[in-house]
């Protein structure tokens, strides 16, 4: 899906306006010897799964409302979680590439809570997202109207309520309370807005998902079955 350059300015940086860029990597957690799979560490801007220093790094730069995103995480995840990363020489960070208010609001809510729930966060907007998108598709003006007036965390939760974002995060055993608090954060929404045009200049990226593998951008890979062949050969 191809990115668009001054996104989310007039729905996202206006209302969330202008901050500086703060927020630091949490302290790496404990991994168990063996056990790469349940290391999870939050980096600037997105989430590292498994050996923060193996040899071998991915990332992926993905969005919530693109559908090749959700093929993707379909195919891919389960094997890059069950094959490569426990083994301690690869990891896998996930990045988000914003393109609309939808997109920010699934991004929010993956990051709500402590780094070790993403993984699961993220699962749970990928699995449901056919039936979410579906939803997106056949909003009526008025619910429209609700996303793109008053303040940004209303705009959020507009969203969310018309897309059943807080029967997901039901799902993860989250509470309204918690859910509405992690909407309201305008300086996290405005950080992860920066970041996201941040990683489209730096790596120039055309469209999601998109790969960088030990620190070169994959060009023309964007699915499983052209991802998996330059795993192994970089393994």
């Amino acid at each position: 899906m191809k990115t668009k350059n001054g996104f989310l300015k007039a729905l996202v940086i206006a209302a969330a306006g202008s901050l500086a860029l703060g927020a630091s990597a949490q302290d790496k957690p404990a991994a168990l010897k063996g056990n790469w799979t349940a290391m999870v560490t939050e980096t600037n801007g997105g989430h590292l799964l498994g050996n923060p220093d193996a040899k071998t790094k991915l990332v992926e730069f993905m969005s919530y409302t693109c559908s090749h995103c959700a093929h993707f995480a379909q195919e891919g995840d389960g094997a890059i979680k069950l094959v490569y990363v426990p083994t301690g020489r690869m990891s896998y960070e996930i990045r988000h590439l914003l393109r609309d208010p939808v997109d920010l609001t699934a991004a929010m809510l993956t990051h709500c809570g402590s780094a070790k729930k993403f993984p699961l966060n993220h699962q749970a907007f990928m699995t449901k997202h056919p039936e979410w998108m579906e939803k997106a598709r056949v909003t009526t003006q008025a619910q429209r109207a609700r996303w793109q007036f008053g303040t940004l965390g209303a705009r959020l939760q507009a969203i969310a309520s018309d897309l059943d974002f807080y029967e997901i995060m039901e799902s993860r055993g989250y509470g309204r309370a918690e859910v509405d608090k992690c909407l309201t954060d305008e300086a996290k929404a405005s950080q992860m807005a920066d970041l996201s045009r941040a990683d489209i200049a730096t790596w120039d990226l055309k469209g999601t998902p998109s790969f960088v593998l030990d620190g070169q951008l994959l060009d023309g890979t964007h699915s499983w079955a052209d991802l998996r062949p330059k795993l192994d050969s970089a393994l």
